[in-house]
């Protein structure tokens, strides 16, 4: 059990039979009346994001959610399959438990796959990926303007805004949480 006054940020915990994750918290102590505690929490399975007050002394069972880390293998369909490292097992995965930023994940990419009492709600790719451009348009010689972009296709299929100099071939690293371009890569 942990109480409201114990929550910090990423602490998950049961509430209703829906799994909860601490976004933000902040203890409140007005002049008057009993202190609280004012949480920002998202249900980890259906990705909603509520705000609550609760009193310091409540008290909610902790949810362990697991990670583990699977190599991504392949996919059929709407299934997408993981293998486990250590047992060598294809675990297979709905496609909407992926996310928007499995579009930069491509085949034998590490994940983290998080599952509640073994049922898998989310996928969590690698943070930053190299990926090789498979299309883009030219740029224009001359065109020294700052900040202009272009869209480029990558080799899992993902479009992303890329500067003028990048150019089909070039290999690039992304961001995934936020699909933006980073640089070029360094190998």
């Amino acid at each position: 059990m942990i109480s409201a006054s114990e929550f910090r940020n990423g602490v998950t915990f049961d509430m209703d039979g829906k799994v909860m994750q601490v976004i933000e918290f902040q203890h409140v102590k007005p002049g008057k009346g009993a202190a609280f505690v004012r949480v920002k929490m998202k249900n980890v399975i259906s990705g909603a994001v509520t705000e609550t007050s609760f009193n310091p002394t409540a008290k909610f069972p902790t949810a362990y959610v697991e990670r583990k880390k699977m190599e991504y293998s392949y996919n059929d369909g709407e299934l997408y399959y993981f293998m486990d490292p250590e047992t060598y097992e294809l675990e297979p995965i709905d496609k909407n438990s992926l996310g928007d930023a499995f579009r930069f994940v491509k085949e034998n990419d590490v994940c983290v796959v998080m599952s509640y009492k073994g049922n898998v709600f989310g996928v969590e790719p690698p943070r930053f990926v190299d990926l090789v451009v498979t299309h883009t348009e030219p740029g224009f010689a001359g065109n020294t303007a700052t900040n202009v972009t272009k869209p480029a296709t990558v080799e899992t299929g993902a479009e992303i805004k890329v500067p003028l100099f990048i150019n089909e071939g070039d290999k690039i690293n992304i961001d995934t949480t936020t699909g933006e371009y980073l640089g070029r890569s360094k190998d």
